[in-house]
């Protein structure tokens, strides 16, 4: 039937569920860990997780690239090594309050364990702000959230994974070794990549960014670490949950950058979108298909070209990509290696508009 989950989900759900029974049999408490949201005057999104912990674990609650210094070295100090995101067990149904503002609403976390819903009514104005959330046990965290002003003019939405961090995704040995073995601080970060946004920020005072990734979200306070760390301006992440889904074995990368940047289409009318990524994954053609569908959403892609070791690195042989998806919907698809040239590119584009 059309309805019904697929047999991986049903099979997925069994076994949280009787994870679940098992580890609160031995104790093990609820653990909130807040991400930071984002919406308008109207509404916000706000997302979350709450998993099964044997102790507190206050690092997880650092979800944000808005995370002070004091914060980032304390929680690195506790999570030396990539694998240790991973290992969790996930709360079924557990209810989550949420006070945002002058709003407050009750929710219960999906199969995964994550809250990812949209409070109205919540009266703030555009800034930073911040959620308190309260799990079922009476744990507390607050996060970061962004209110967009009405009306603004650009957004820029950037990929993570070998555009900003060096990470040789997506094969399948050295992504392992890179995410479960590797100290945070091996990590490297692609040049000019946090100046070309910081700049492009500064241009349009109130713009927001946004990280877009098909990476876990456990990997959420390792990645808004990073960012912190090499001065990336602070900006929701836009994650993705591994494993199984209602309709497959597992979920879709390209569907998921896909449909995040609708929903900021649909979020945030009338913004037109800076796109930032690489050419090691999908990312020209999955940027070049939305560019085509929507050009007046669109100001640029700019994308990162990786070097032939890293592209041997990503998929073993280098993939053809569609040199022509930005002539065809007359928005600009700029190609560099680094931020820096990527930045000079942009620059050149907009005076060559200026002139037409």
């Amino acid at each position: 039937m059309a309805g019904r989950p697929h047999i991986a989900a049903v099979m997925e759900n069994v076994v949280n569920t009787r994870i679940e029974a098992l580890l609160r049999r031995r104790g093990w408490t609820e653990r909130l860990i807040g991400y930071t949201s984002y919406g308008t005057a109207e509404q916000v999104r706000v997302l979350a997780r709450v998993v099964l912990s044997r102790h507190e674990h206050p690092e997880d609650a650092i979800a944000s690239v808005a995370a002070s210094k004091a914060e980032q070295l304390y929680a690195e100090r506790l999570t030396l090594r990539g694998w240790r995101a991973f290992v969790t067990a996930p709360a079924l149904s557990a209810p989550v309050t949420i006070e945002l503002g002058g709003a407050r609403v009750e929710v219960l976390t999906d199969r995964g364990g994550y809250v990812d819903t949209v409070v109205t009514g919540h009266g703030l104005a555009p800034g930073w702000h911040e959620v308190t959330m309260a799990a079922g046990h009476g744990a507390v965290v607050t996060a970061p959230v962004l209110v967009v002003e009405a009306g603004v003019e650009r957004g820029v939405v950037s990929d993570i994974d070998d555009t900003v961090m060096i990470t040789h995704l997506p094969r399948i040995l050295i992504a392992a070794w890179n995410t479960f073995m590797r100290s945070e601080q091996a990590r490297e970060v692609v040049p000019g990549m946090a100046a070309l946004m910081r700049s492009l920020l500064a241009e349009k005072p109130g713009s927001p960014v946004f990280y877009l990734s098909t990476g876990a979200w456990n990997t959420a306070p390792t990645l808004a670490r990073f960012l912190k760390r090499h001065d990336f301006p602070a900006g929701p992440l836009l994650l993705t949950d591994w494993g199984p889904t209602n309709t497959g074995w597992f979920r879709s990368g390209q569907q998921h950058k896909t449909d995040q940047l609708h929903r900021l289409l649909r979020d945030f009318p009338g913004t037109r979108w800076i796109l930032i990524g690489d050419d090691g994954q999908h990312d020209p053609a999955i940027y070049g298909t939305f560019a085509e569908q929507h050009p007046e959403a669109v100001e640029v892609v700019a994308i990162r070209q990786l070097t032939p070791t890293q592209q041997v690195l990503s998929h073993g042989l280098p993939i053809a990509t569609d040199e022509l998806l930005g002539q065809r919907h007359n928005v600009p698809m700029l190609r560099a290696p680094d931020g820096y040239q990527l930045h000079r590119l942009i620059h050149r584009a907009r005076q060559m508009v200026d002139r037409a």
